[in-house]
């Protein structure tokens, strides 16, 4: 009888593969395209753009951790995740997307790129800022205090709390901006 050995050695862990987040606004003409837009659709139309500009190859390269991690469609901002090696293939290939198509219509629309950072709470930074920046220009074109006190308010709310930086649900998977 032979003997049992120790058994399978279980394969050392690896860390993630560095990856870079792309924040993103759809800017449209089209007020119904906000609101009609799916994480599917714009994944599809930016799949689409690297295939047009990078080919297959590109399009094999972004897309092995491509995903979109979060729309908002009333905003209409998005995060995109892709690998650290080929974020700049994912960038420059955005500009290509014209169109988004939900639900059998087609919304002509374009990708303005915010922020590009190593992880999902770098971007909420950055988009907090931005926004709170949009506000300020916003409240210098008002015309009447009841639009001046609402959006002095809004500009107020825009912060990170405590309680939502210690959250479990985000990925951070490497905290250098640098390449």
């Amino acid at each position: 009888m032979a003997a049992a050995g120790p058994g399978p050695r279980p394969c050392p862990s690896r860390p993630p593969p560095p990856r870079r987040y792309v924040l993103c606004e759809v800017v449209s003409e089209d007020p119904r395209c906000r609101q009609c837009i799916e994480d599917r659709a714009v994944g599809l139309a930016v799949r689409e753009a690297i295939a047009r500009a990078h080919g297959d190859y590109g399009l094999a390269c972004c897309c092995v951790s491509f995903t979109v991690k979060y729309l908002n469609a009333y905003t209409g901002t998005v995060l995109l995740r892709c690998r650290k090696d080929f974020y700049r293939l994912l960038c420059s290939a955005l500009p290509l997307v014209r169109q988004l198509e939900s639900r059998n219509q087609r919304y002509p629309c374009y990708f303005n790129t915010l922020h590009v950072g190593g992880t999902i709470r770098t971007c909420q930074k950055f988009l907090i800022q931005y926004n709170r920046r949009q506000l300020l220009m916003l409240l210098q074109n008002c015309t009447n205090e009841e639009e001046r006190r609402s959006i002095r308010q809004s500009v107020l709310s825009c912060s990170l709390t405590e309680e939502q930086s210690q959250s479990g649900d985000e990925e951070d998977d490497d905290d250098t901006e640098t390449d």
